[in-house]
């Protein structure tokens, strides 16, 4: 399941050119030295990779714990639901849940970092606009955080949240380097394209989670397989 999260990031980076691309496109890059402005594109992913992967050590610890009570199985069910659910549902149902209010209440402080980010020119000062830009509330995130929880495993939680990371670079890497282009491709509709395949991943997590034998799609619990092996011999 792990290959999801790039396939999410790569078909969600169209999304986080319209939420993030603002902030790519006010990078203070330097635009006479082609290795200078490498370098600090490249320091600002970094950042965005290492707030994701932190995210990814959080909830990691979260999904460690329901794996620990022997719940990964149901986890993995209800994550999918939930995927699936957040696209399916009109946003009008879900804003009386309030769902995304506390991260919203706590992300003032980061928006105000990251303008003070933007006034300094030191090379730390992309790291650390990376680091902020990868803080900021999005969706696509909230998708890969679930998915990440739903691993139920410290180190894949991590790895997850990684992956869908590096998706996100190519495109908008070009929103650094291809303005023009990257803006002229974003108005195909492509982001139509994302509650699909947010519904697909959902779909895959409860399959994973029905144990139902399908080789890399539902394998059966580890449980059930150490306890069919002991009853053969």
């Amino acid at each position: 399941m792990l290959w999801s999260a790039f396939i999410l990031g790569l078909l969600g980076s169209l999304h986080c050119v319209g939420m993030c691309g603002p902030i790519a496109f006010m990078l203070p890059v330097g635009k006479s030295n082609s290795l200078q402005k490498f370098f600090q594109v490249s320091l600002y992913h970094t950042g965005r990779l290492l707030a994701y992967v932190s995210i990814g050590l959080v909830f990691g610890i979260i999904g460690h714990s329901f794996a620990t009570f022997g719940v990964q199985q149901q986890l993995s069910i209800a994550i999918g639901i939930l995927m699936i659910l957040l696209v399916v549902l009109p946003q009008k149902q879900l804003q009386p849940f309030k769902i995304t209010q506390p991260i919203y209440r706590l992300v003032g402080k980061v928006k105000t970092e990251l303008g003070l980010a933007f006034k300094k020119k030191s090379y730390f000062n992309f790291f650390q606009l990376g680091f902020l830009n990868g803080l900021l509330p999005c969706g696509l995130v909230y998708m890969a955080v679930f998915a990440s929880v739903a691993t139920a495993n410290l180190s894949n939680s991590i790895f997850y949240m990684l992956l869908f990371g590096l998706g996100t670079v190519p495109m908008m890497t070009g929103v650094i380097y291809f303005k023009g282009f990257i803006q002229q491709a974003t108005r195909f509709n492509f982001k139509k394209v994302i509650p699909y395949a947010v519904v697909i991943i959902g779909i895959l997590f409860i399959l994973r989670g029905m144990g139902l034998g399908i080789p890399y799609v539902s394998p059966k619990p580890a449980v059930e397989e150490v306890s069919s092996s002991m009853e053969c011999h």
